[in-house]
C-alpha cells in the first residue's frame, strides 16, 4: 500500500514525540509494525551472526586465559592489537529440585534450620490455582498478587483478515 512521501520512516520514530506517532492512521501503523518487526528479525540474526564470529576468533583465547587464570568460567580480559577484550564466560548452575527436597527433609530431621542454607520459594501454577475449589481458592487469596504484563496491540489491515 503506498504512503504519502512525507510518511515518517522507521528511523523517525526515534524522534517524534509519541502522541504524534499515536495520531498516524492505522494502516500507516500497520505497516510501520510490520517494517519494525522485519527490521528486529533481521537484527537478531545480524546480531547472533556476528556474535557467533566473535566466539570463533575469540573463545580459544578466552579458554586459555580462563585456563591460565585456573578458573573454568568467569571473565577473562586480554589484547588484540589495539583492543582489550572481555570475554565473559557465565555461570549456571542448575539444582534438582527432587535432591534438594530430600536434602532439606534431612536437614530439618537433625534439628537444623533449612533456611540456613537454602533459598525456599513456593509457586502455584496459574493453571492448578483455576482448577482448584473455591475453598482452597479462598485459602490461598491472600498469599496471591495478580501483575500484568506490557499491552501487545497488533494492526491487522483489513485486506489481510479475509
Amino acid at each position: 500500500m503506498p504512503f504519502p512521501q512525507n510518511a515518517p520512516s522507521v528511523d523517525d520514530l526515534l524522534n517524534l514525540p509519541l502522541h504524534e506517532i499515536a495520531l498516524l492512521s492505522p494502516d500507516l501503523l500497520a505497516e510501520m509494525q510490520r517494517e519494525i518487526s522485519a527490521a528486529s528479525k533481521q537484527m537478531k540474526t545480524v546480531s547472533a551472526r556476528f556474535n557467533a564470529a566473535l566466539e570463533v576468533r575469540y573463545a580459544p583465547r578466552a579458554a586459555e586465559e580462563r585456563r591460565v587464570s585456573g578458573k573454568d568460567t568467569g571473565t577473562v580480559r586480554f589484547e588484540d592489537g589495539d583492543c582489550t577484550i572481555v570475554a565473559d564466560l557465565p555461570k549456571r548452575v542448575d539444582w534438582n529440585q527432587a535432591k534438594l527436597a530430600s536434602m532439606v527433609a534431612r536437614i530439618i530431621e537433625a534439628g537444623d534450620d533449612p533456611a540456613q542454607y537454602v533459598d525456599i520459594a513456593y509457586k502455584v501454577p496459574e493453571r492448578k490455582y483455576g482448577a482448584w475449589p473455591d475453598a482452597i481458592r479462598e485459602g490461598f487469596e491472600p498469599a496471591r498478587t495478580v501483575r500484568t504484563g506490557t499491552l501487545s496491540v497488533t494492526l491487522i489491515p483489513a485486506e489481510e483478515q479475509q
